[in-house]
């Protein structure tokens, strides 16, 4: 516990050490206020997305067309999730911080990313029992480090109180980089590529699940974790996304 002393010294600390290494803007690098933010001017570029929207799949409208309105492709075929959310529209501004976050081993932007992931989901934070991050193969994740995914969700889990699960969902089948491929390729490549560890159903039976991963881009991987969740007898299961190709 920190005595009546203690917080002066803390404070004191952290303005010395913001002194000697001032908080910058987590895109380009100008200095601003706060640790793990952005300038005003990267802050604008971004395409932050939210109502009118779509009431099932979270995607834009151009106009408000009544709270529970659900696009034509959810109509058309209606998604696997239950609800998906994602905070930002992955276009020229969102890609580098993304990239950097994903490849380049900036772990930092996971705190950034996951406060705005809150915002998005935030109707969808109060059903789910577990918070269940997109896993990788073994092999890649030795090659990257770390798991992006898993990442969010351990700071979306200490956002809101929510438990992560980073265990119970797995990837057993090692598939090429989605990058490049179509909609229907990349549903086929992620056929079967993931499943819940047998000694974990128990875990995974009847939750409601909160699936976590970084960009969807055709929904592919997405749909293939939730099948492997309800093949394993969760409950509804929702997406939620750093950001969306639109």
């Amino acid at each position: 516990m920190i005595g009546r002393l203690g917080r002066p010294v803390l404070h004191l600390g952290r303005r010395l050490f913001d002194l000697v290494l001032p908080p910058r803007c987590k895109k380009c690098g100008a200095l601003v206020t706060d640790d793990d933010g952005l300038c005003a001017e990267c802050w604008s570029n971004l395409t932050f997305l939210g109502l009118p929207w779509c009431a099932c799949c979270g995607l834009p409208f151009d106009y408000d067309v009544g709270v529970d309105a659900v696009c034509g492709a959810c109509v058309a075929a209606p998604p696997v999730f239950s609800t998906a959310r994602s905070a930002l529209a992955y276009d020229d501004a969102s890609r580098e911080l993304i990239l950097r976050f994903k490849h380049g081993g900036d772990e930092t932007l996971s705190r950034l990313f996951a406060r705005w992931m809150m915002l998005a989901g935030e109707g969808l934070m109060e059903e789910p029992s577990l918070i269940v991050p997109v896993p990788l193969h073994p092999w890649r994740r030795i090659r990257r480090r770390f798991n992006q995914s898993a990442l969010l969700a351990a700071d979306l889990a200490r956002l809101t109180g929510l438990q992560s699960d980073p265990l119970s969902l797995i990837r057993v089948k090692r598939t090429p980089s989605q990058g490049g491929l179509g909609k229907a390729a990349r549903k086929v490549n992620v056929q079967g590529a993931f499943t819940i560890d047998p000694d974990r159903r128990t875990r995974i039976a009847g939750q409601s699940i909160l699936l976590i991963d970084d960009v969807w881009t055709s929904g592919a991987t997405a749909e293939a974790c939730i099948r492997a969740c309800r093949k394993a007898g969760s409950g509804p299961v929702s997406l939620l996304t750093v950001a969306r190709v639109l």
